[in-house]
């Protein structure tokens, strides 16, 4: 069946399905096409499903250290096949209303099936051939599968296969030192796994500053985690039922024999499968689509959402693409991608918080810079909880005083960086922050009290 449409939206991530609703309620006709889960990753496999499975960890941890805190519990157990339940419940609403909501929507078809150009400015889905002038690809990512020598002789878990776990491994083989192995790695720790990371690089997550490694280390390595880094040649064998990750390491080569693998290695787009070519629309060498200022592939009418044109790969960059998109499409107003700050979160216990540059990012520029830092263990409201660890950094432009980035590391940290950020959108001189009067006994208090004490960065 051919049909035409004004828009068609390919993927229902956090830009898609929002941007499929505006269109529709201002008059346009939509189609959407999704071929598996409503609500991309951020839904079913990322941040409402993890985030869930990082608070049961946390409260096991907690319950742990009860009686630092005067408290006795006794004997602290998991129970994970209760924990994956919680998990799945609290998920499902949330995948659930992302489809429900698109398919009452008026004005808007839904298409359940695989999204392939045929040209330009048509769509096949099945035996369905769609046509628009408008087309919006939110089509995602998933993880990567590095070249490991034995991979494929070894079952093994990735970001998204690990959501069905309901079960305790003994010992977990964490391939990846980054945002994802981390966060997996620490939560399987304190649900009471042995683990182990397994970094090729010489420092965990390496696009931060180096005493942010650093101190996430300490962090993972003091609630009991072994960190390997450098771990440049990792080979896997099936050894009855468990599997032996070699590993060729600087300080140390000797094997790593565990019960699970997790991949976290990285992740890839969707867009191996769409046709592309046939749209003739342009991709770099990792398959992310390339987009300008507002989104626009180099075809015109095509433009691209989310975490597909490699412009931040978060569920927040992915919903202000489309902020972006309809603002400029129904609104008249012009924004554009690079009018946003980069900002993102560890969700490791305790959270990373970042906003903007990082020192090296700012030491790079060649600028003159003013830096100021403040450690976790000095804050009182810290200090009351127990929950020391950590520090907090920014850093200001001398001659402008207007904050470059910043760093939040400790408790608290992922909520309390957004008090800098948006004085960073503000355009405004860090002296605003630094004359304010914050509430006592808070760790944001101690933001006023770190900028005052600037000093020029050497």
């Amino acid at each position: 069946m051919n049909k035409s449409y004004d828009a068609i939206i390919i993927g229902t991530g956090q830009s898609g399905p929002f941007l499929a609703i505006r269109l529709a309620k201002a008059g346009h006709k939509v189609a959407i096409i999704e071929r598996g889960l409503f609500g991309g990753t951020c839904v079913n496999t990322g941040c409402i499903p993890t985030k869930t499975l990082v608070a049961s960890a946390r409260v096991a941890y907690m319950a742990r250290r009860a009686a630092e805190f005067g408290v006795n519990l006794g004997n602290v157990s998991v129970d994970m096949k209760k924990v994956k339940g919680r998990k799945d419940t609290i998920q499902r609403p949330s995948q659930e209303g992302a489809e429900s909501r698109l398919r009452e929507q008026s004005n808007c078809d839904v298409y359940k099936g695989q999204a392939h150009f045929e040209s330009p400015h048509v769509v096949a889905v099945g035996d369905d051939r769609l046509t628009s002038d408008q087309i919006f690809i939110n089509v995602g990512g998933r993880a990567t599968v590095p070249p490991i020598r034995g991979l494929d002789e070894v079952p093994y878990f990735n970001n998204s296969s690990i959501m069905a776990v309901d079960f305790l491994p003994e010992h977990l083989i964490v391939i990846g030192g980054s945002y994802i192995g981390l966060e997996f790695g620490q939560m399987y720790r304190r649900f009471g796994s042995k683990v182990t990371i397994l970094q090729r690089e010489s420092r965990l997550i390496p696009r931060e500053d180096e005493d942010i490694s650093d101190a996430i280390k300490d962090i993972l390595e003091r609630e009991g985690i072994t960190v390997r880094l450098n771990a440049t040649c990792i080979t896997l064998e099936k050894r009855g039922d468990q599997v032996v990750a070699g590993v060729d390491c600087a300080a140390n080569s000797s094997p790593v024999t565990g019960s699970q693998v997790l991949i976290a290695t990285g992740r890839r787009p969707n867009t191996d499968d769409l046709g592309l070519d046939k749209a003739g629309v342009a991709q770099d060498k990792h398959g992310y689509i390339l987009v300008d200022d507002q989104l626009r592939t180099n075809v015109p009418g095509i433009w691209a959402l989310g975490d597909c044109n490699g412009r931040g790969g978060f569920t927040h960059t992915s919903y202000n693409d489309f902020e972006i998109v309809a603002a400029n499409l129904l609104d008249n107003d012009p924004r554009r991608l690079s009018d946003r700050i980069q900002a993102y979160a560890l969700y490791i216990d305790p959270p990373l918080g970042r906003a903007g540059m990082t020192e090296a990012d700012v030491r790079k520029s060649g600028r003159k810079a003013l830096i100021g830092k403040y450690m976790m263990s000095s804050v009182g409201r810290a200090i009351e909880k127990s929950e020391t660890q950590g520090f907090m950094k920014v850093l200001v432009d001398a001659e402008t005083k207007q904050i470059l980035g910043a760093a939040i590391l400790g408790i608290g940290g992922d909520e309390i960086i957004h008090s800098l950020l948006d004085i960073m959108y503000a355009r405004a001189p860090y002296t605003v922050v630094s004359r304010a009067m914050h509430i006592h006994p808070t760790v944001s208090e101690l933001i006023p009290t770190m900028l005052q004490a600037l000093k020029p960065m050497s």
